[in-house]
């Protein structure tokens, strides 16, 4: 559970994407609106897999910068708060608790509580934490001045071996004067929302490919390349890593993710944030879910341990024993899936919802959602239609090998689940 700074709700708000429904969407109803959707002016393609109706369209924006500001955090494979917003608008109400059991960078969460909803998260890896409670106990921008000019970024301090394939020697230094630090008070219980804070931003600042990172020019910063490719890297671009000032650097990043907190809407709490490998089960007794939303990991695409090692480094966790569902087997696979939608149908209210998002792989021959759905007719969860959002594609869509940039487009695929048999 989250220490008593982060259990006080965030205070802020957005006004952007904040269509917040008073009265939760019938199963009829969302079927009707998707049907007729014509928000980007183009029509509703419907088909069907089986007895369940698929809709094709645009139904969110494929702009984060339309997002609030909160969400610009670094993170491989998380989806836009646009996708959690629309089904938070339509199926929950003020105060309702929604929980994503996948969380990562805390999209879900962030776009829950934005919009009055309150939050519950899951994830194996213990860093996913660390990028997600500090925005919900946001401190000052003094505070973070404050405390970062108490610490001797430039005392002596041992360094990893061969990270100057990275950082410039004085970079270094403070980045390790500063990691100390922030696990010194963690390991003495002395941590609290500034320090986590500054850790947070931290993580986000390692590596990236603009003179707004610690590192030279690298992968974007939610992948981490290794210490060899870097050299390789840092040989064809003949490029050296030059000094780069991480309390400023840390100061922009921290006013850039608060520039969104000038508006004053009511914000939900955080109910609690849990660390556990669904493979194994969850042990939760608290209220019950009424919304779930989610992207498990992707199937063979995106090496997490691999994309993370930098951060964990920092943060003082063991990567390589998070145990994260990474695999190219489609059973193994499956059997994640199954394992989560029974889990969270234990903690979700009759009636509740599920939007359990896969993306697209392997140029479309394998429809991860049709297996989603296959899955979810043995569990107490009734599909009740497949979404298919077509948005104009991104380069970092391309990062990920999604199939159909060559088109121009990319496309979230969502099965959308009613609790119905429990």
């Amino acid at each position: 559970m989250p220490d008593m700074d982060a259990e006080n709700s965030l205070r802020r708000a957005h006004s952007k994407n904040s269509e917040i429904s008073s009265r939760p969407l019938s199963k009829r109803a969302l079927l009707t609106e998707l049907c007729e959707w014509t928000e980007f002016d183009t029509q509703t393609h419907v088909s069907a897999y089986g007895d369940i109706p698929v809709f094709t369209n645009e139904f969110w924006t494929s702009k984060q910068r339309a997002a609030h500001s909160f969400h610009e955090v670094s993170y491989r494979a998380c989806f836009k708060p646009q996708l959690p917003a629309f089904f938070i608008n339509r199926l929950t109400e003020p105060g309702d608790l929604v929980f994503d059991p996948f969380m990562g960078r805390g999209t879900t969460l962030l776009e829950a509580a934005l919009l009055g909803r309150d939050a519950l998260g899951n994830d194996v890896n213990p860093l996913s934490r660390r990028l997600v409670e500090p925005r919900f106990a946001p401190p000052t921008l003094e505070s973070i001045a404050a405390r970062l000019a108490e610490i001797d970024l430039d005392a002596d301090v041992a360094v990893p071996p061969d990270f100057d394939a990275f950082f410039e020697a004085r970079t270094l230094r403070q980045i390790c004067n500063l990691r100390a630090h922030l696990i010194a008070r963690r390991e003495a219980g002395a941590d609290e929302s500034t320090d986590r804070w500054i850790e947070m931003v931290a993580i986000n600042r390692l590596t990236g490919h603009s003179k707004g990172f610690f590192s030279v020019y690298t992968l974007p910063p939610n992948q981490a390349t290794s210490i060899e490719r870097q050299r390789r890297i840092n040989e064809t671009r003949a490029q050296v890593p030059e000094y780069r000032d991480v309390t400023a650097l840390i100061l922009r990043k921290s006013r850039a993710l608060m520039k969104d907190l000038a508006s004053c809407v009511p914000m939900g709490r955080i109910e609690g944030f849990l660390n556990a490998d669904l493979n194994r089960g969850l042990e939760y007794s608290g209220r019950k879910v009424r919304l779930s939303v989610t992207s498990p990991p992707f199937l063979n695409i995106v090496n997490y341990k691999g994309d993370n090692w930098m951060r964990c480094w920092f943060a003082g966790i063991d990567a390589g024993a998070v145990e994260i569902t990474q695999t190219p087997k489609l059973d193994a696979w499956t059997a994640l899936v199954e394992n989560t939608l029974n889990i969270v149908a234990a903690m979700t209210e009759p009636g509740g919802w599920f939007a359990f998002e896969v993306g697209e792989i392997q140029k479309g021959r394998l429809r991860l959602e049709e297996v989603v759905a296959d899955v979810a007719a043995a569990t107490p969860w009734e599909p009740v239609c497949i979404m298919i959002n077509s948005q104009e594609f991104t380069k970092t869509s391309n990062t990920w090998g999604v199939s159909n940039n060559a088109g121009g487009t990319n496309t979230n695929r969502i099965v959308v689940m009613q609790l119905g048999r429990y």
